[in-house]
């Protein structure tokens, strides 16, 4: 089977990777590229684990093959903070437990910050609603919609997760 050369940028670096046409996504993230933080759960998009971001837009990764990934820009969870500093949402669901075992939480964060950048005060329920495609066994959502919400809060104020402890 002939491979597909793949060129795109992830994290903000341009990457190319020569795959088999049926490699997912989620494959070359995790096994070509080393970005293990994009987690796979159940491999019929069901959980939401797989969650990255695909020119801006929240996309479980497990239903898109990696060759439809060329030319476009993937944000994973290792991308989403500057290296130094976690992300208002990391530090959202580190302040407000909104993780237990932490399996779901790079696809939770992902989803919820597609709805950050579209909506700077969603309410709980608009919060609800943008994570139900993700599953989380452990937490029963209720701190990870305070952490959405707090994040939220701090993206609005401009704050630093710190100035609000």
């Amino acid at each position: 089977m002939a491979e597909l050369h793949v060129a795109l940028e992830v994290n903000g670096e341009p990457r190319e990777v020569d795959v088999e046409p049926r490699r997912l996504l989620v494959e070359l993230l995790r096994e070509d590229l080393n970005l293990t933080g994009t987690h796979v759960g159940c491999d019929t998009s069901q959980c939401g684990a797989c969650t990255v971001h695909v020119d801006g837009r929240a996309v479980k990764s497990c239903t898109m093959l990696a060759g439809q990934a060329d030319g476009t820009s993937v944000t994973t969870i290792e991308g989403l903070s500057d290296g130094i500093n976690l992300h208002p949402l990391q530090q959202g669901f580190w302040e407000k437990h909104g993780l237990q075992c932490g399996f779901c939480t790079p696809g939770m964060i992902m989803a919820a910050a597609d709805l950050l950048r579209r909506d700077h005060d969603p309410s709980d329920t608009e919060i609800r609603h943008a994570i139900e495609g993700n599953i989380c066994r452990c937490t029963g959502y209720h701190n990870i919609v305070l952490a959405v919400r707090e994040a939220a809060r701090i993206m609005r104020d401009g704050a630093t997760p710190a100035a609000t402890a």
